[in-house]
């Protein structure tokens, strides 16, 4: 759609049957509104004229926002004023319509035709398919090729969004696309893939062209083809599976299964244990926390961090404190619980604790860790292992927590098992805390 329109040129274009796809798209935008070119034409009086424009602005910004969320502080402006002799033509002379978006909260506008692509093509589109069913009724089938490639992620969701609500109820839609985010992945049975076959032999010589295949299963072995539902599934699950309203983001699996296993210990006597409100997602490590984050944000989640702390992770430590996704108080480190420099899940557990448990894990008759380099004791518990004789296993972080949640009644045998429990119950305790 054009964000001017010489109202006198329009007219004899359309009283002449001459009217191109963009003054089509804006007479559809008129009639979204309730107005017609020839209503406007007639605005010969200032205020009512005035009145007409608002009520224009406002009507459509109403329409077309629902969908736009990208940013909810825009506004549609529509004017109607005299072409001036230095503007170029047919803008020079004569009345001229106008659309403007105003930014409300920088109180300043731009010309339509300014805004960015996607934003133009999503205004026109939802314009002219908004009066699609008032134009040609309910008995129509809409081929779309490749809608919405000017549009970014979050943009393309809300193109769906509207599919469904306006469009799908009363047509029959069908469109073509490459991107994971024009796939429904809630309703993935609606998906077809299409797929250029060719039969090859071994040396990848072709043998046989079978042509164009449209299949309504996920079967293909084109990577290019399964990438768009590859990429729904992936971001489904990123954004459903592993989360909940209340997560907690820790480092790794191991992790999770310590703190299952003593917050089970410590509701069997009685205790406070983790709540079950919280889900408790591994990330891969305190790097990746702000990345997955920002995959979140936008889902009104209540998200809390447990990382470890070791030197050198200040830092990072500091940068995800920074990060205005997350308030400080959100952010809990395990070296605060051991009253140590250092310390990772493990120290939790205690130091004689850990290294017994791990004995037990891999059915080791003894286990000599010295004095510990560190206050964290897996780093201790490695040096161990590499000194070991090489028929020995290889130490796995993962493996001893597994150990623990497949035998729990170790857990009651392991060194210093009381003071292993005070510490899991005062940080369950803050964590609870950080619930709404």
């Amino acid at each position: 759609m054009s964000g001017q329109v010489a109202l006198e040129q329009i007219l004899a274009k359309k009283a002449n049957k001459t009217l191109d796809r963009n003054d089509q798209v804006f007479i559809a935008f008129l009639g979204l509104v309730g107005t017609t070119l020839e209503d406007m034409a007639k605005l010969d009086k200032f205020e009512p004229m005035i009145a007409k424009l608002e009520s224009v602005s406002t009507r459509i910004s109403r329409e077309i926002f629902t969908y736009w969320t990208q940013n909810r502080n825009l506004k549609v402006q529509f004017r109607l004023d005299a072409g001036r002799p230095g503007d170029p033509a047919p803008y020079n002379s004569g009345n001229i319509l106008r659309t403007r978006i105003e930014n409300t909260i920088h109180e300043a506008s731009v010309s339509f035709d300014d805004r960015s692509t996607g934003f133009v093509w999503f205004f026109s589109f939802l314009v002219l398919f908004s009066q699609f069913k008032k134009t040609h009724g309910e008995n129509v089938i809409l081929l779309l090729d490749e809608p919405g490639t000017s549009l970014h992620a979050k943009a393309q969701e809300d193109l769906l969004r509207y599919f469904n609500e306006k469009l799908i109820p009363y047509h029959q839609v069908i469109y073509t696309t490459h991107s994971p985010f024009m796939v429904p992945a809630d309703n993935l049975m609606a998906a077809r893939t299409v797929e250029d076959v060719v039969k090859r032999d071994n040396q990848g010589n072709v043998l046989e062209v079978l042509g164009t295949k449209v299949r309504d299963d996920v079967l293909s072995v084109d990577r290019e083809t399964l990438f768009p539902l590859q990429g729904a599934l992936g971001y489904e699950i990123t954004q459903t599976l592993f989360i909940g309203k209340n997560s907690l983001l820790v480092e790794g699996p191991s992790d999770l299964l310590y703190l299952k296993a003593y917050s089970a210990e410590l509701m069997r006597v009685g205790r406070a244990g983790l709540s079950m409100a919280w889900t408790v997602t591994p990330v891969g490590g305190v790097d990746k926390i702000g990345a997955f984050m920002s995959l979140l944000y936008g889902n009104k989640l209540n998200i809390a961090v447990l990382t470890d702390f070791a030197k050198g992770q200040k830092k990072k430590i500091d940068d995800l404190r920074k990060l205005r996704l997350l308030r400080e108080a959100q952010i809990l480190t395990v070296n605060a619980y051991t009253g140590t420099g250092e310390a990772d899940t493990e120290d939790l557990i205690g130091r004689d604790g850990y290294i017994a448990l791990v004995q037990q894990a891999y059915g080791l008759p003894a286990l000599t860790v010295g004095n510990p380099g560190t206050a964290r004791v897996v780093k201790d518990v490695e040096d161990a292992f590499r000194v070991l004789p090489p028929s020995s296993p290889e130490f796995d972080h993962f493996f001893p927590s597994s150990f623990l949640i497949e035998k729990p009644e170790v857990l009651k045998s392991l060194p210093n098992h009381s003071e292993a429990l005070d510490r899991f119950e005062k940080l369950f305790t803050d964590l609870n805390a950080l619930l709404p």
